[in-house]
């Protein structure tokens, strides 16, 4: 005995992982275009720089005197 409300959630299960995926795919290729050419680059540079110089400062805070 089959029953035909459970296929057809399983399908539909199936379509909305599919949909998901095609968005997240969309998503990333539009971040990925951005940081690329669209003047993201610099920003994502001047983050990590951001981040680099704290590290840094943390690890060697000033000399008391």
């Amino acid at each position: 005995m089959t029953f035909p409300s459970r296929h057809r959630s399983r399908g539909q299960a199936t379509t909305e992982y599919a949909l998901i995926l095609l968005a997240a795919a969309i998503i990333a290729t539009l971040v990925i275009a951005w940081a690329t050419a669209g003047g993201g680059a610099g920003r994502i540079g001047s983050l990590f720089d951001g981040i680099f110089d704290g590290i840094v400062q943390r690890a060697n805070p000033p000399a008391q005197g």
